[in-house]
């Protein structure tokens, strides 16, 4: 299996997956989710495992999706498109419905897809340095698969100027928000993270499970929700503006709707 993510248990369960592909700032790409997948079922069927910890290698979280497999995606049919859209919805959704408690470690900056995996966590702990952005609109896209954690997370409100500009903001700014849950100084990530597994540690893990569950239900957040955003993403991708939108960011020139 190939390294692109990095899976380590510690003696009190703590289970850490890291993104590792720093090359290409941790980007998303299909084998990269398929294996966060698979690792995510593996965390939340291991009795051994307490916590998990998502972080990236580097000084990235994640750029979102990788350049290569954004120009395949030119290619791709409905049917194709709407298949791996799917794949990361899934992917969002099991880690969304984990079990077991979920902490994003942001220690860089995180945009697109990957702002999904930190709403998706339980906690979310980030690095003063971290930006974020939601860019699709940029690319005459949608930010559809990660829209129903991040809507919950930050509000319709907040989510309705950042998905409608791609306006970057800074950890400040994603802490007001509740995108986060706490952010401090690069050289104190670390500790903060400690504090927050002492904290997990000292709980009981069925409490925990059910109040995860409890908290599922009153979200609201759908069972099928899945196969909305991977649709509504595939109808998007091959339509004429996501089209010259994708070619436009491949080529590094303004979009044919650029004024």
């Amino acid at each position: 299996m190939a390294e692109n993510l990095l899976i380590s248990t510690d003696e009190r369960g703590i289970c850490t997956i890291k993104l590792n592909r720093p090359e290409v700032h941790n980007a998303f790409e299909p084998d990269l989710i398929e294996n966060l997948s698979i690792q995510l079922t593996f965390a939340a069927d291991d009795d051994y495992v307490r916590a998990i910890v998502i972080t990236g290698s580097g000084k990235t979280f994640s750029s979102g999706a990788d350049i290569n497999w954004m120009r395949s995606m030119i290619k791709y049919d409905h049917t194709t498109n709407s298949m791996d859209a799917m794949k990361m919805a899934q992917m969002l959704h099991k880690l969304y419905t984990l079990p077991k408690p979920t902490i994003a470690l942001v220690n860089g900056s995180a945009y697109g897809g990957a702002l999904g995996i930190i709403a998706c966590c339980d906690i979310a702990l980030a690095n003063s340095n971290a930006s974020f952005a939601f860019t699709e609109v940029k690319l005459g896209i949608v930010p559809a698969v990660v829209s129903p954690y991040v809507v919950s997370a930050i509000g319709h409100r907040n989510a309705r100027r950042l998905f409608l500009t791609a306006d970057n903001f800074n950890a400040g700014q994603a802490l007001q928000m509740g995108l986060l849950h706490k952010v401090v100084e690069p050289d104190a990530l670390d500790e903060a993270l400690v504090h927050e597994l002492d904290l997990l540690l000292g709980a009981g893990p069925s409490a925990q499970h059910e109040c995860k569950r409890l908290l599922h239900k009153l979200t609201g957040i759908a069972d099928d929700v899945s196969e909305y955003t991977a649709e509504l993403i595939a109808q998007i991708r091959i339509s004429e503006e996501g089209q010259e939108g994708l070619l436009a960011f491949l080529e590094k020139r303004k979009p044919s709707w650029f004024k």
